[in-house]
């Protein structure tokens, strides 16, 4: 078998298939590598074993017009040429998100990604019409990015086996596992026979087709490689097993243009792994990653060093003892975007930091953006059949999500690439968030003033917009010059925007 594609889009997947070695262990055993090279551009790449004697290598390309390749390694005696054409990328597909301005982000092309994400740890690893449920949640657009682990999860509402597992072996007897007694199934039982030098690529298979399926739907896909909650032996791999995990994924899923590298989900709580240890995963990411997604780690109670070169943003789980009036503290140490990815959940479960109420979320994303960061969300309510969004996907049972769409429409109306906060009327209850000499945008939370009086100059025009982000209305109240009061209705969560007019 040779198969590839005469042409690909621009920042698309560019596959080259073909038939190899299949005795021994060919995951271990034989390589294949690929070069992808046009008049201005070069990339050489692994390729990996993808079961059945079939090989691939993966290439997103980056520039348009002619491109030639080349695939090798010992997985065969042959080499394989050929050559493609580049394509403009269609109206949808803007290229990988990078950082921009310092502490936002935009794609590729230039255009501004404000990032309004939510958690779904294992939402792949369910039954097929659970799947098929989050996506159409997803294709609501109330979230432009998502974060979500290639492992399974065992956890509190996380019982069951997922649909496939990502090594050939048998797992740990689950049947009498529950609520009283999850704490005692470790990643080290014995029952557990894996072969972590064998993958199954069923899973991995799977596992993309959902990282193609976000793609398509303009969703990001903070992919979450290594996490400590385990009873199947995953997260106490031997160095060697973790690096053939490292490359093997990076491999695989690294052309996706959608992709973001998170390398743990609370790193200190996986307690085999040392700082060492984190540091070789980055060394390989960022060797083996041609495209240099973007990288992060998340924390339980400690920050990783975010000011580590190879962390291209801050991924926060935000506590108590760190609150959100230090972000801009934050922003000025690391110099480079935060994301709180965890911030509570909207839910009524029992644990603290799943049942705040929507309109706590909504306040928490709009005062995080108003200081020049980004918020992230959740939702734990309580279900029959325990299926929780934050773990499992399926449907939406809360009020936030198009309150939060509504809050990436007013983002996305922004005349800059990204807002910065301003000191201007700051208070501990209330935001103020601009872009240079022209914008303002302020936010009052649980405050709820009467008016608002202003003065920025005599000599321009201002209009002003009173948004009430709960009830998502937009009320234009006209053309002001000079000191003005603009009138409020004594409510919560109200936001006022000031757009300097031409």
């Amino acid at each position: 078998m040779f198969q590839y594609a005469a042409s690909v889009e621009k920042w698309d997947v560019f596959e080259v298939t073909v038939s190899g070695r299949a005795d021994g262990n060919p995951f271990v055993d034989y390589s294949i590598r690929g070069v992808f090279q046009s008049a201005q551009e070069r990339v050489e790449t692994d390729g990996f074993y993808d079961g059945d004697g079939i090989y691939r290598v993966r290439f997103m390309p980056s520039i348009e017009g002619d491109y030639t390749f080349r695939v090798f390694g010992s997985f065969s005696d042959e080499e394989y040429t050929g050559n493609f054409t580049v394509t403009p990328a269609s109206a949808n597909n803007h290229g990988p998100v990078r950082v921009a301005n310092t502490f936002h982000f935009a794609y590729e092309d230039g255009t501004p990604y404000y990032p309004v994400g939510t958690t779904c740890y294992v939402w792949t690893h369910q039954p097929q019409e659970l799947q098929e449920k989050t996506l159409e949640e997803l294709s609501k657009g109330y979230f432009n990015k998502i974060r979500f682990c290639v492992f399974p999860k065992h956890y509190d509402y996380n019982f069951r086996d997922p649909i496939t597992f990502p090594y050939e072996g048998t797992p740990c007897d689950n049947s009498g596992l529950n609520r009283d007694n999850f704490g005692t199934y470790l990643p080290s039982n014995p029952e557990n026979k894996w072969d972590f030098k064998r993958f199954n690529p069923e899973h991995f298979r799977l596992f993309e087709n959902r990282i193609r399926d976000l793609r398509d739907m303009g969703i990001e896909a903070d992919l979450i490689i290594m996490h400590p909650y385990d009873r199947w032996g995953f997260s106490e791999m031997d160095a060697e097993s973790d690096d053939l995990y490292w490359n093997y994924v990076i491999a695989r899923f690294a052309a996706y243009r959608n992709v973001w590298w998170s390398l743990a989900n609370e790193f200190e709580f996986v307690r085999k792994k040392t700082m060492a240890d984190w540091e070789r995963y980055a060394h390989i990411l960022c060797k083996k990653d041609p495209y240099h997604h973007l990288r992060s780690i998340h924390n339980a109670f400690n920050f990783y060093d975010y000011n580590k070169p190879w962390i291209t943003h801050a991924c926060i789980q935000l506590q108590d003892k760190k609150p959100l009036e230090l972000l801009p503290d934050w922003r000025e140490m690391y110099r480079k975007p935060i994301v709180v990815d965890e911030m509570r959940y909207e839910g009524n479960i029992e644990h603290g930091w799943g049942n705040i109420t929507a309109e706590e979320m909504v306040r928490r994303f709009w005062e995080v953006t108003l200081m020049g960061a980004y918020g992230g969300h959740g939702e734990t309510y309580m279900h029959p059949d325990n299926i929780l969004w934050w773990s499992h996907g399926g449907e939406l049972h809360g009020e936030s999500g198009p309150r939060l769409k509504f809050l990436q429409q007013i983002l996305n109306e922004s005349p800059y690439i990204g807002l910065d906060p301003c000191g201007e009327y700051l208070t501990a209850a209330s935001k103020v968030a601009f872009a240079p000499n022209t914008y303002r945008l302020l936010y009052f939370g649980y405050t709820r003033p009467s008016y608002k009086r202003f003065y920025y100059d005599d000599e321009h025009d201002y209009q002003v917009e009173v948004i009430d982000t709960w009830n998502m209305t937009i009320e234009n109240r006209g053309i002001f010059r000079g000191r003005f009061d603009i009138d409020l209705p004594s409510r919560q969560y109200m936001a006022i925007r000031i757009k300097m007019v031409d």
